[in-house]
């Protein structure tokens, strides 16, 4: 709750920080502005009462009436060339001239006729006694007070429009926020014995959206990671407890049957089952590495093609009554870790030499593609084609391998799915199909360069 309360919090900060300073700036802007369009209305309303003397003045008539509506908030002076008061409204009759005649067209003065500040206008005339000066005051307390009045509608409106923006970020955010809070909820609540439970998805397809499918989507793996790993705990459990029992019965019946027990046989028993054990061992460990991306080919040229020929030389020694047959290679050279390609070849081979009724054939090729093609097939009943994809899973035995035992060739699961993480870690990939023999045919494509 802490750090989504922190989100809020910092995010209606932000929020109202940049709203405070375009409001600000804006209010400064707008004042500024206000103030310059009635000081400009004041000035021209001045320069055209000086225009308007001015024109009286220069056509000969004398000086008109100075007569002024606002005695403390407007005054007029003609002055002479030598800056002498002339003529004066009424107000400032007594007065002498309040602006030298060369400050210039505009100034800003204080009078006696109010506090307030006073803006005047210059405007030269040409009349019969000479040149003269008009000057044409008129107070800026409107400018002041209306410049006033809309700074304490701004004083007291933009902290209040600071509120609401606050208010409605806070409340967006907070909206924004409640999937992620029960998300939070739900995550909290899971733990591995119930990786079945997802956290709730939000409508709509916005970034929060997103993430409680990216996390069901960790969920799913997850949960699909710990059924496989709870099965591949249990498949080993079984695989070891065969071996294990039949070392036990027969040291059971030595110790209680001595006389009975042949000890080459005995021993012979033992040393299988150990064996038996110890393969199973190597490749769990195998399997566990590859899991874990330890898998570390140790790359150098490879001539595939006499591996190749070795497993069938070994096939020849090992089998009885089957044809193995390596027509089909050639030479090929590889950069790839040599004890994982043999590991690879082996495990083939004995997968072939299990289901053959009586041919085995190898074939090795480098295509034009850039690819080496491996390929092993046998004349047995073949993989069907729902189970090509299940065949290279851990402890999975078609029904044919399931009627056999380890002793007999019915082998751990293991073989294929060892077989598809070495090929992967050499950048390689392994496909099963229906062979020309009649059997299955387990292709596997190497790049011609370097294990990946």
């Amino acid at each position: 709750m802490v750090g989504r309360q922190g989100v809020r919090v910092r995010s209606t900060a932000a929020a109202v920080l940049v709203v405070a300073v375009g409001l600000i700036a804006g209010a400064v802007a707008l004042v500024a502005l206000l103030q310059a369009e009635l000081t400009d209305d004041v000035r021209q309303a001045a320069r055209a009462r000086a225009d308007q003397v001015a024109t009286v003045i220069e056509s000969g008539r004398g000086v008109p009436s100075l007569a002024v509506a606002e005695r403390d908030e407007q005054f007029i002076q003609v002055l002479d060339a030598s800056g002498a008061v002339v003529a004066a409204s009424e107000n400032v009759a007594e007065l002498p001239a309040l602006v030298s005649p060369d400050k210039g067209g505009e100034s800003r003065i204080s009078t006696p006729l109010d506090e307030d500040e006073f803006l005047v206008v210059a405007v030269a005339a040409d009349g019969p006694d000479g040149k003269q000066t008009v000057l044409v005051g008129r107070a800026l307390i409107a400018v002041a007070e209306s410049t006033q009045i809309v700074t304490r509608l701004l004083l007291v409106g933009l902290p209040l429009l600071l509120i609401m923006a606050a208010a409605a970020t806070w409340m967006a955010v907070g909206r924004a926020l409640a999937p992620v809070a029960a998300m939070r909820v739900e995550v909290e609540e899971i733990s591995s014995a119930q990786l079945h439970r997802r956290v709730p998805l939000p409508h709509g397809r916005d970034e929060i959206s997103a993430l409680a499918a990216t996390m069901n989507r960790m969920l799913d793996r997850l949960e699909r990671a710990q059924t496989a790993q709870r099965r591949f705990i249990s498949d080993a459990s079984h695989e070891l407890r065969s071996p294990v029992a039949s070392i036990r019965q027969h040291a059971e019946v030595a110790l209680r049957y001595p006389g009975r027990t042949d000890q080459e046989q005995l021993a012979a028993t033992v040393l299988a089952e150990d064996l038996r054990i110890q393969r199973l061992v190597d490749d769990l460990l195998l399997l566990a590495r590859a899991d874990e991306d330890a898998l570390s080919p140790r790359l150098q040229p490879v001539d595939v093609d006499d591996l190749v020929l070795d497993e069938a030389r070994r096939l020849r020694s090992a089998s009885t009554g089957l044809r193995i047959s390596t027509a089909g290679v050639s030479a090929a050279r590889l950069d790839a870790d040599e004890q994982g390609l043999r590991r690879v070849l082996r495990n083939l081979g004995d997968n072939a030499a299990r289901h053959a009724r009586s041919q085995v054939a190898f074939d090795l090729a480098a295509r034009a593609d850039g690819l080496i093609v491996l390929g092993v097939e046998d004349d047995g009943p073949g993989v069907p084609a729902a189970e090509r994809e299940r065949v290279f899973e851990r402890f999975v035995r078609l029904d044919d391998a399931r009627s056999r035992s380890v002793a007999d060739g019915g082998g751990s699961g293991l073989g294929l799915a060892i077989v598809a993480d070495l090929v992967a870690v050499h950048g390689g990939a392994v496909t099963v199909s229906r062979g020309e023999l009649g059997g299955a045919r387990f292709e596997v494509s190497f790049p011609a360069g370097s294990a990946s």
